[in-house]
């Protein structure tokens, strides 16, 4: 009898409580929402025929300028600060590297830091160089 009374006080006390009022909780309920997913290059390409993308290349300053998507930021791996990644309400970002390992690695940062869903391009510049799409480079 005593322990269905101590059950009861707890479940009592415990409907009292309001977990959405706490920071904690609302800093595990974004992470709980932040996600990393995969984009193709051909679809990548349609999103930027669109304007729908800010694209972010995540390489370093001489692999940036050697070829880029057109259009790309550079905010390499090195010194990523989700913080300084540009989001606007009407276009995603999406990030790349190489081969995507580094874009991964941001596109995890960046959606623990915004609570939501990142994507990154699948296979890298590589990938979309392989599909034979355009890229630009510094004179």
């Amino acid at each position: 009898m005593q322990r269905a009374t101590l059950l009861g006080a707890f479940l009592l006390l415990a409907g009292c409580y309001n977990p959405a009022s706490s920071d904690v909780e609302t800093r595990i309920t974004a992470q709980s929402r932040a996600e990393v997913a995969l984009i193709g290059a051909a679809e990548l390409a349609q999103l930027l025929e669109q304007d729908k993308v800010i694209l972010v290349d995540v390489r370093t300053p001489a692999e940036f300028a050697e070829a880029r998507l057109h259009g790309a930021l550079n905010a390499p791996l090195q010194t990523f600060d989700p913080a300084m990644i540009p989001q606007e309400e009407l276009r995603e970002t999406i990030l790349y590297c190489r081969s995507s390992g580094r874009s991964g690695r941001a596109a995890k940062i960046l959606a623990d830091h915004l609570g939501t869903r990142v994507r990154h391009m699948e296979g890298g510049i590589i990938a979309w160089q392989d599909a034979g799409l355009p890229t630009v480079s510094q004179p």
